[in-house]
């Protein structure tokens, strides 16, 4: 199917989730099979037409609203989701959003992928760019269940083809799956379909293919409105949540089922500091636990926060709970930067965030950062086993701005780009690898990080997004798109490319 402009599709289907970006391309097609994804893209080389692909839509730069780009493959009615008895694995399609993967494995089988907290997500761009989720510390990234890939390459005579790639080493395409856990979207062709199966699982049985997720999970929210935190209780707090996850992000810790976001939004327009915590009750003393989790959180901050909820709720209904899942308005303005964190925030980065958050002449509550747990069995696995590089962080920093009005762009970039630089002042204004930072998600793609104005570390970004695996990368690009076809602000390079 073929969406042109003047169709009353058109205006939806150039639109993604940020609204600074609308594309103008001269078509959009809407697949619905791997046959017709091989058609798109043989016409799209042969004519010479610079394609993107867009699964969900959640790309936060404009990789595929790009004016460069002549033909968006929308791969959103390619949604299916089967068991697959030939490989032993589940089969979903590219286009499916997390949030029918969540209902779909769970009703027909039990299990789960620790996959991200937003259900609108496409799987297609969330898995090769690593996956993460809540479920992370207990069973690792989405890639790291990936049995194997379905993908739509252009070859160097120019012929379109699709080629499934898997985890075996001596798949002769076992280095396109490579690089597909943990590259990001947009790099070697169009992803179609994704099998899935936990390394050493059971392959003829559906229901012990992959993790169970747990039956219980008990959830809180907490909020601190900024007038009972000043400068001291906010740092207090933030070094407690950072201490912590430093004593409990290893893999086997009896906390390994907690995941936690501590967030705050600027102080203006009654900004809060708030935390969502949710954690496995299923395991012995999880009352214990959590008391003494939330008892280390709170010592000595001296504002005891507003308990907003406390209960227990079954695992499917946490992935729509709104305290850990994104539920933003998706027609407004935006930008995203992130970090990986080695160790907390030192106290010098957590008084540039009271700065930045408490600025008299910047108020706006959908901005603002998110520090969340990662580690545990994500740090199970080697740098270099999936392409996905960062194997060692113990927490997640995202900073956010959303805004309605174009003409307000040049305000909210402004706040995010100098609180970004400021907190990363001692490593040149990004998070280099070293002590406490470890680089960037390429899911959360910044434009800015291969900007010399807001990158004075000397670390390119295919080293704060990729380090030591962008070489690997390279020759992978090589070898499955030699023709650059693939390509957006933040791809990986041919390597005789500058």
């Amino acid at each position: 199917m073929r969406v042109l402009p003047g169709d009353v599709r058109y205006p939806d289907l150039v639109q993604g989730w940020n609204a600074r970006f609308v594309g103008r391309p001269d078509a959009v097609c809407l697949p619905t099979s791997t046959a017709e994804v091989v058609d798109t893209v043989q016409e799209a080389v042969r004519s010479g037409t610079r394609i993107a692909v867009r699964s969900g839509g959640h790309c936060f730069e404009n990789f595929v609203a790009d004016p460069a780009v002549q033909m968006v493959i929308d791969m959103s009615l390619m949604a299916g989701i089967s068991w697959d008895p030939g490989r032993g694995a589940v089969a979903i399609e590219a286009g499916t959003l997390l949030g029918a993967v969540n209902r779909t494995l769970f009703k027909r089988w039990g299990v789960a992928l620790p996959g991200g907290t937003c259900p609108s997500v496409g799987i297609g761009g969330h898995v090769c760019g690593g996956g993460w989720g809540p479920l992370a510390r207990l069973y690792g990234l989405v890639v790291d269940h990936l049995e194997a890939v379905e993908v739509v390459v252009a070859d160097a005579d120019g012929t379109a083809r699709a080629v499934v790639a898997s985890r075996d080493p001596g798949d002769p395409a076992h280095d396109l799956w490579w690089g597909l856990t943990g590259a990001g979207g947009g790099n070697f062709g169009v992803v179609t379909r994704y099998w899935f199966r936990t390394p050493g699982a059971d392959a003829s049985d559906p229901s012990t293919a992959l993790p169970r997720p747990p039956a219980r999970l008990a959830v809180r929210q907490l909020l601190w409105p900024w007038a009972m935190l000043d400068e001291d209780r906010f740092a207090r707090l933030l070094r407690n949540h950072g201490d912590w996850h430093e004593r409990n992000g290893s893999a086997g810790s009896a906390y390994s089922g907690l995941y936690s976001i501590v967030g705050a939004t600027p102080r203006g327009q009654n900004g809060v500091v708030i935390m969502s915590i949710q954690f496995d009750a299923t395991i012995p003393d999880s009352d214990r636990l959590l008391t003494e989790f939330l008892d280390a959180l709170n010592d000595g901050v001296g504002a005891s926060p507003i308990v907003l909820e406390r209960q227990e709720l079954p695992w499917l209904h946490t992935t729509t709970w709104p305290g850990v899942t994104d539920r933003a308005d998706h027609t407004k303005h935006a930008k995203f930067k992130s970090g990986y964190l080695r160790r907390r925030l030192t106290d010098a980065q957590i008084a540039t965030a009271y700065r930045h958050l408490t600025l008299p002449d910047y108020a706006n509550p959908t901005a603002g950062i998110m520090l969340a747990s990662y580690g545990g069995a994500v740090n199970t696995v080697a740098s270099d086993a999936t392409a996905t590089a960062q194997r060692d962080s113990i927490m997640r920093i995202v900073f956010a701005t959303e805004w309605d009005r174009p003409e307000e762009n040049d305000k909210h970039l402004t706040w995010i780009r100098s609180f970004y630089r400021e907190m990363f002042a001692d490593t040149g204004g990004v998070p280099a690898p070293g002590d406490v930072t470890d680089g960037c998600h390429i899911n959360y793609a910044d434009v800015d990080v291969a900007d010399e104005e807001w990158n004075r570390s000397g670390v390119p970004w295919h080293t704060l997004y990729f380090k030591d695996n962008y070489p690997r990368l390279r020759r992978v690009k090589a070898r499955w798109d030699p023709g650059d076809r693939f390509r957006h602000a933040l791809s990986i390079r041919l390597p005789d490319a500058p």
